[in-house]
């Protein structure tokens, strides 16, 4: 767990993720290296671009995902007595293959300004959004509590030819991909924490 400790509401989280277990075949590099990946490296770009915004983003690697969400569940037990700090959660855990948005649970105001930010990737092809009640796995914790979340959107049709299989290695992710996902998560991270009204929640 790591933090960019917001210039003016610090206790206010946005959480960005991915699990660091993987099935005991194979390398966890879909499953989910490329999640993990990209939630650790949006906080290193961030920094390195000397951009803080006025809420913590917090990248939290999730352990015992695959024997039922074990370290998500226990994260949130400890924490749900106070949800209302969690502003927005986003997992990463359907393949770091190239981007095409974002898939979204939340309400109507939510989707409007995700729509909105999601206008900055046009150059890269990766402005779709989807709604969705089920968004991801680890943060569904959050989302059935009624916190607005998000995951990647990606093209992922060939996921389920390497997810828990000897096939899942590191040759399996393209860099630039990667790349791109990161660009996407960072900014959508940012954004997020940086807006002066709160995520709306409905």
């Amino acid at each position: 767990m790591a933090d960019i400790v917001g210039s003016k509401m610090p206790d206010q989280l946005i959480i960005i993720s991915g699990h660091i277990d993987s099935w005991d075949v194979g390398q966890g590099a879909m499953d989910d290296g490329g999640g993990a990946f990209i939630s650790w490296n949006a906080l290193s770009l961030l920094h390195m671009l000397n951009l803080r915004p006025k809420r913590t983003i917090r990248t939290i690697l999730w352990t015992g995902e695959e024997f039922g969400l074990l370290g998500a569940n226990s994260y949130f037990e400890k924490n749900k007595s106070n949800l209302e700090k969690f502003t927005f959660v986003m997992e990463s855990d359907m393949g770091t293959f190239r981007p095409t948005g974002l898939i979204f649970g939340g309400g109507d105001k939510g989707a409007c300004i995700i729509s909105k930010i999601l206008t900055l990737f046009e150059s890269i092809n990766a402005t779709s959004l989807v709604r969705s009640s089920d968004v991801s796995s680890d943060i569904t914790f959050w989302t059935d509590a009624g916190i607005p979340g998000a995951s990647i959107l990606n093209e992922n049709d060939k996921y389920f030819w390497f997810h828990h299989s000897n096939g899942d290695t590191m040759t399996v992710e393209n860099p630039e991909s990667l790349d791109l996902c990161l660009a996407l998560w960072a900014t959508t991270a940012f954004v997020i924490a940086d807006m002066d009204e709160d995520f709306p929640r409905n």
